[in-house]
């Protein structure tokens, strides 16, 4: 059985959360299998085209594969989080959603100019969140490498909104 298969086997489906008529993609039971955890952060890796100087991941499940991706490589791995969870100055940038709107950051200091990031995810939806820290990305002089996530949820064309800063998106497993 092949990576996407194992992948797709293991995730669990939960109907009508987190309201009635959506199927949520819960990955918890991948996190669960270490084996298979290894795999995706190896995958994920070895998916990386060109130059990467960082990674960054999203609040919070961006952080589960982000991070050890980041070790694997000896890069950086930045945290992009809610308004108010970092400590040190931020640079934020708020967005919409569908049902009103969030905001997100980071420090200051993370991104120096020229820097190529890598934004990395749990889910691919919408495109919003992944748009926002791009924003925040180039705000600071970064650029954009790529997108990576475990699942997208293509019916919802979410990569059409971040073609605008990488072409380069990968989704281990895609609905």
């Amino acid at each position: 059985m092949d990576l996407k298969q194992r992948i797709d086997q293991a995730i669990r489906n939960v109907p009508d959360f987190p309201k009635e008529g959506i199927m949520f993609k819960d990955i918890t039971p991948v996190l669960e299998n270490a084996d298979l955890s290894a795999d995706i952060i190896k995958e994920f890796a070895a998916k990386i085209e060109g130059k990467v100087d960082a990674i960054a991941g999203i609040e919070s499940r961006g952080f589960l594969f982000g991070f050890p991706v980041a070790v694997q490589l000896g890069i950086p791995f930045i945290l992009i989080r809610k308004k108010g969870k970092l400590p040190y100055k931020t640079v934020s940038h708020k967005y919409d959603l569908e049902y009103g709107s969030a905001e997100i950051e980071m420090h200051v200091d993370t991104i120096t100019p020229g820097m190529k990031v890598l934004v990395h995810d749990d889910l691919l939806a919408t495109g919003g969140t992944a748009v926002a820290a791009s924003e925040l990305i180039t705000k600071q002089g970064g650029s954009v490498a790529g997108f990576s996530f475990l699942v997208e949820l293509a019916f919802l064309e979410g990569a059409e909104k971040l073609k605008l800063y990488s072409d380069k998106i990968t989704s281990l497993v895609s609905y």
